[in-house]
């Protein structure tokens, strides 16, 4: 009988979407144990979060909450980040999206595991940073 496997399963990426971001860490972001920082991946998330929120708000957004957060596997040096973002609800004011990180880690065996995935809130904000109303979709 074989050994029991602790490789996360080899998924693929998204088919037919678009990433909303596609990032490669570096050396200088990683903590001392050679791993990305968290903190590193959390921006990196909110910025292809506030991307499409942007889309949808049709200007400028902030961030006002982050719902969830959860680290699924480690990032590591060199991996290829994609940031895939979708549009959970839009208020009047307000756009929530979720956003999915996948990592294709190694050169020959090209293994995709999803690394992050979170739930953020943005508003529309005007020049001021008060918030605005979201133009109605036509």
């Amino acid at each position: 009988m074989g050994k029991a496997s602790h490789q996360p399963p080899d998924l693929r990426l998204p088919r037919g979407k678009v990433p909303a971001l596609r990032v490669v860490p570096m050396p200088a972001d990683s903590n001392h144990n050679g791993d990305i920082f968290g903190g590193w991946i959390m921006a990196q998330v909110d910025v292809a979060g506030g991307i499409i929120a942007g889309r949808v708000a049709r200007g400028r957004v902030a961030t006002v909450a982050v719902k969830s957060f959860v680290f699924k596997q480690p990032v590591q040096i060199g991996d290829v980040l994609s940031l895939y973002a979708d549009v959970v609800r839009v208020g009047n004011t307000s756009v929530t999206v979720n956003v999915e990180v996948f990592a294709e880690r190694g050169r020959a065996e090209a293994l995709v595991v999803k690394v992050t995935e979170a739930t953020l809130t943005y508003v529309a904000i005007d020049l001021k940073g008060r918030p605005r109303p979201i133009p109605k979709r036509k």
